[in-house]
């Protein structure tokens, strides 16, 4: 018996034959957020899913019991491409996206690193370690002991990567690369991974994107660190790495950077601790002591100026985090900074804070980088994670989910206990090729696409509606749904118990006796996600009226659109706001010889 995980209804035939051309889902966010550090006392991980090449679906597992004997099936996780077949778990979690019914979060960002380690024999990717792990651990501490004997056990075939590893109460940050090939006899004698894990402390936050992060680490305290045994002598061995052991860092070893790594990466890193913690850095240094920096001194380092820079690995904000906050800093754009994408001729007329495709770009024998921030317009899915430890697992477990650009598009909760995911976000309901007017990612995509021809006028729009529907649902909606799934599971509990006391026996509870909290939270859930979507299909629509060929046209109060005096069919005066003074002035410049009013 066989069974599968991977992007099951992703990848199409068609997609399946770009399997050595596809690149890697490597342009992605995380951000951390420590119990300690939270507003309300849940752990948070937030992760931005960006490729040109991905779907934004969220992913659902069952729980289930496997046969002995059952083979799971593994595919790489970026091109859908068969590796091989390992021992299913005898059992196997519920996930929902990148969260398990444990309340078990993992997110990633690659990093790549150096090229000769990357074992092209391995047989399983960095996103089968993430699903798969899913399904098998409970705990973060858990998680990192599956990742490491999987990778070990049967090869590790991606590149560098850092895993955001969250439970209910500790917060972990995890690197690893693969050890290269070293064929003898046709096997790899480097088969496995290098890797370190630190655990982010009580009360700090961390960042990362597409770059290592770790640099030195304590080599005695394995309640904070753990690491491979071989981590340093191996980066001796292959000559990345010369002096005492107390120097050594991940980092430098395994993940050599440049200009453009730093600029497109730890830049990103920078900016979601920069706005949480308000600009200041407070942090311990390598001696324990408690040390606060302007976040402003750390500039030269993250736009490539000073490589011998680095930034805090833990920051420890000054205010408590909420799961809004996290989720606006996924929408960030370097605003208010010399990075800021809004600021310059690249941003076009309407101050459009992206660059299309390719990063970097060269004129008159100079080459010049194309910013790259945290919110992208190729984002597959994007979620705030949310381990509520307060709650038992049934209730606990939140995953407030969203497709396409974060800056343009919402996040909906998501209860991890529920028994199906709604239909926009369901597996199959679209891909890449085949357009799905019921897929959230499609409906977004078109609202985004929309706000890029005249972004400072329309993304407004669109962020004051995901700025409503997330304020109401993460105060007012979600504390009546917990309120009443604890009344339900206390009511059930309430049960069992009078059930035991009598007849002295558990067998008397039989079956799924929190099937009520499920089924509740499951509708609730599904009915809140379709509910938004069917807005957001109106909203698109909104865009298209309002906002045609340049123009705005006046609303009343209440949304509906003013007419003029003589028909209800043709708009009162029509508002044209024209473009930037930025565009005005490069064009005045560029070609005012030929369009100056004489």
């Amino acid at each position: 018996m066989v069974n599968s995980i991977g992007k099951s209804a992703l990848f199409t035939l068609a997609a399946a034959l770009f399997t050595l051309a596809v690149p890697r889902a490597e342009a992605c966010t995380n951000v951390i957020v420590s119990k300690g550090a939270s507003a309300d006392g849940s752990v948070l991980v937030s992760y931005a899913a960006d490729s040109h090449y991905l779907f934004g679906e969220l992913y659902f597992h069952p729980a289930a019991d496997w046969k002995d004997g059952t083979m799971l099936k593994v595919h790489d996780w970026d091109t859908g491409k068969y590796l091989l077949d390992i021992p299913q778990a005898a059992h196997t979690f519920k996930t929902v996206g990148n969260m398990n019914e444990h309340q078990l979060i993992i997110g990633e960002t690659t990093w790549g690193g150096r090229e000769e380690l990357v074992d092209r024999t391995g047989g399983i990717d960095y996103g089968s370690l993430i699903y798969i792990t899913l399904q098998r651990a409970r705990t973060a501490r858990e998680a990192i002991d599956i990742i490491v004997d999987l990778a070990t056990k049967y090869g590790y075939s991606s590149e560098g990567e850092t895993f955001s590893i969250a439970d209910k109460n500790e917060a972990w940050i995890m690197e690893l690369c693969g050890k290269g090939m070293n064929m003898k006899n046709g096997v790899n004698i480097n088969k496995g991974i290098v890797w370190v894990a630190r655990r982010v402390p009580d009360g700090a936050i961390c960042a990362h994107a597409n770059q290592a992060r770790i640099d030195t680490f304590p080599m005695d305290d394995p309640d904070n660190c753990l690491y491979s045994k071989d981590i340093i002598t191996f980066a001796r061995k292959q000559g990345f790495f010369e002096g005492p052991d107390s120097e050594f860092s991940f980092r430098k070893a395994y993940n050599p950077f440049d200009f453009g790594t730093v600029r497109a990466c730890d830049a990103r890193a920078w900016s979601a601790c920069n706005i949480l913690c308000n600009g200041w850095f407070t942090y311990r240094d390598a001696d324990g002591a408690v040390r606060t920096d302007d976040a402003a001194t750390y500039l030269d380092y993250v736009m490539g100026y000073d490589l011998e820079g680095s930034l805090p690995l833990f920051v420890y904000p000054n205010k408590k985090v909420t799961a809004k906050d996290v989720a606006d800093v996924m929408r960030d754009h370097f605003e208010g900074t010399p990075m800021d994408m809004t600021q310059d001729i690249g941003a076009g007329g309407n101050a459009l804070p992206y660059r299309w495709r390719p990063m970097e770009f060269e004129s008159e024998g100079k080459t010049y980088i194309n910013e790259r921030a945290i919110a992208t317009q190729q984002t597959g899915f994007w979620f705030v994670a949310q381990a509520r430890g307060y709650y038992p697992d049934i209730i606990g477990g939140i995953i407030w989910f969203g497709t396409d650009d974060a800056a343009t598009s919402y996040l909906t909760p998501i209860y991890t206990c529920v028994d199906s995911v709604p239909e926009c976000f369901r597996e199959g309901n679209g891909d890449l090729l085949h357009y799905s007017p019921t897929a959230s990612f499609w409906m977004n995509n078109r609202v985004a696409n929309a706000c890029y021809k005249m972004y400072n006028i329309m993304a407004p729009t669109v962020r004051a509606e995901a700025d409503l529907f997330e304020l109401e649902q993460m105060t007012r909606g979600i504390r009546t749904a917990d309120s009443t799934a604890i009344a339900i599971y206390n009511g059930i509990v309430e049960k069992i118990q009078k059930k035991m006391e009598k007849k002295s026996s558990y067998s008397m509870v039989s079956g799924d006796p929190f099937s009520k909290v499920r089924k509740y939270l499951t509708k609730y859930s599904t009915d809140t996600a379709q509910s938004q979507f069917r807005k957001w299909t109106e909203l698109e629509e909104l865009l298209l009226v309002k906002y045609i060929d340049g123009n705005v046209k006046p609303q009343a109060e209440d949304g509906s659109f003013l007419h003029s005096d003589y028909s209800t069919k043709m708009p009162k005066k029509v508002v044209q706001p024209g473009y930037t003074k930025i565009w005005k002035d490069a064009v005045a410049r560029e070609h005012g010889n030929v369009i100056e009013v004489k």
